[in-house]
């Protein structure tokens, strides 16, 4: 799309469908879990939350998450089209100005929907929108570099469970259950340690044509493979040794991200066999995206899991 934009209704709705597709809806599907696994595991200690309380504050969360995935997919114009996204700003059906635009009315609605909750609320979803616009945004976007991206999802990824334990116990001065910190921590070195290396693989060509320095560009893509394998393992053992040793209630939640690490290897070796077999080239973007796929579905299960069994 170029030259000038108008905003009729008919437009309009158009224009947020297309921004609610670029703004990943699978990853906010994971966001609200994220939020509401934080509300579910403070429930022991606060089994009388205010359910109002609780939709406001999953609204202002997934509404800044929103706001950063769409600025990101403003951002990511270039790589996305190298890569050969079929995301509605690389292919042309979106507007990056208006995207730009929906983002930032987002940021506000995000803001403004904590109103009325616990006062560390409005904090956390602001940092969380100050997290976002360096992830993405000038000067220098943290996402060029393994260490900037790691950072910023960490954050942003105990930003999510912090945001459900705060809504959930009204803000009061307690400290979280140790399940909702076992979980957290594992759950956030999923995303960063097995999520990351698991995109960067379809994403290499664009990466480097962009000037990101990700693992998948400094390392190679076998060496990606190899290195997402360790940590989901590595992790998975980390886990066991943490519910025993603190005896939390997450025995299910275990389970769940055991199957997903053997689907996590499964999917590896299969993408590996593909493209040896075709040669690595833009066609196989998908395969490339298989064990990208098995990391999404294991984070699903394991949130949906933790919710269920603690409610």
């Amino acid at each position: 799309m170029s030259g000038k934009w108008t905003l009729t209704a008919p437009t309009g709705v158009r224009v947020l469908a297309l921004c609610f597709a670029e703004s990943r809806p699978s990853v906010l599907a994971v966001s609200t879990l994220r939020y509401l696994t934080g509300v579910a595991l403070a429930l022991p200690i606060t089994s009388l939350a205010d359910p109002v309380g609780v939709a406001r504050g999953g609204v202002a969360w997934v509404a800044s998450i929103f706001a950063i995935y769409l600025f990101n997919g403003v951002t990511d114009i270039t790589e996305d089209r190298i890569n050969g996204s079929h995301r509605p700003i690389a292919r042309g059906d979106l507007d990056p100005r208006a995207a730009a635009v929906v983002a930032a009315g987002a940021a506000v609605l995000a803001l403004a929907a904590t109103l009325g909750l616990p006062s560390p609320m409005t904090w956390i979803i602001a940092v969380n929108l100050v997290l976002g616009y360096l992830y993405s945004g000038p000067p220098v976007p943290l996402k060029r570099s393994p260490g900037g991206t790691v950072v910023a999802l960490t954050l942003s990824g105990l930003l999510s469970y912090l945001a459900g334990f705060t809504v959930a116990t009204a803000g009061a001065q307690t400290v979280a259950p140790t399940g909702l910190v076992v979980f957290a921590a594992a759950a956030t070195c999923w995303m960063v340690l097995v999520g990351v290396p698991a995109k960067d693989l379809s994403d290499i060509p664009g990466d480097a044509a962009a000037g990101r320095r990700t693992l998948g560009v400094l390392i190679g893509e076998r060496a990606s493979r190899h290195v997402m394998v360790g940590a989901a393992v590595t992790l998975l053992v980390a886990f066991h040794v943490a519910v025993v040793v603190w005896e939390v209630s997450l025995t299910g939640v275990l389970v769940a991200m055991a199957a997903g690490v053997a689907a996590m290897i499964v999917t590896v070796v299969m993408a590996a066999a593909r493209t040896r077999a075709r040669r690595p080239v833009l066609a196989d973007r998908a395969a490339r995206r298989w064990p990208y796929g098995s990391f999404m579905a294991t984070q699903q299960l394991v949130h949906i899991t933790a919710v269920l069994s603690n409610i």
